[in-house]
């Protein structure tokens, strides 16, 4: 059983999402913290309910970045975790050596583009609607300490409709979310992902690495 640590800024969806599919028995997890950067937020009475260990660490608690990240880490590892998930998560931490390819990031567009610092929630939706795009989706990588940049493990697109707004096309992407990121993190507990280089490689036992697949939603 994989044990998770959940980092969330926000409504807490993403975290129930991942709490239903453990107890449908769709992932062998456990989820033994949530860590939150905010104390008056949705995700944290969610996640209470739920009946799950909440810690808020707040970066204007901390000097600096350095001693906001250690305080994470220490998290993490005082519960014994061996993934973070960012559910949501807006906050800037800086990921030591150890923990690059162990914080895993779900994205609500198709990386690269409309990711980056400010593209967030809402943000992405009407960025990808005032471009014109005719696809849009999701992405799950693993986080690194740029914003949205590290590694792709999968995606899955949706259309845009022509008369899709942010609300709706948020609630089509956030659909395939639901698969995506329960889908990642059963790769990761199987053993199955790679990182080579700036690739997230699909490894099975005797079989050569080939970039992981999922079906598209459309």
């Amino acid at each position: 059983m994989l044990t998770l640590g959940v980092m969330l800024s926000g409504g807490g969806r993403t975290l129930l999402n991942l709490v239903d599919c453990i107890h449908r028995g769709e992932l062998d997890a456990r989820i033994a913290v949530v860590i939150s950067s905010l104390s008056k937020i949705k995700g944290v009475e969610r996640a209470r309910a739920a009946g799950l260990p909440v810690v808020v660490i707040r970066r204007k608690d901390h000097p600096d970045v350095e001693t906001f990240s250690r305080q994470i880490v220490e998290t993490l590892e005082a519960h014994r975790v061996e993934l973070a998930c960012l559910a949501g998560w807006t906050c800037f931490w800086r990921i030591p050596e150890p923990w690059l390819g162990r914080v895993m990031n779900i994205h609500p567009a198709l990386l690269p583009k409309f990711g980056g610092q400010g593209f967030f929630g809402h943000h992405v939706h009407e960025a990808v609607l005032a471009a014109g795009e005719h696809r849009s989706g999701c992405t799950v990588h693993f986080a690194n300490n740029e914003y949205d940049a590290g590694p792709i493990i999968l995606q899955r697109t949706v259309p845009v409709l022509p008369t899709d707004t942010p609300d709706t096309l948020a609630e089509r992407v956030f659909e395939q979310e639901c698969v995506a990121y329960p889908a990642a993190i059963r790769l990761f507990a199987k053993g199955h992902l790679v990182i080579q280089g700036d690739r997230v490689m699909l490894q099975r036992p005797g079989a050569t690495a080939r970039p992981p697949r999922l079906p598209r939603a459309d």
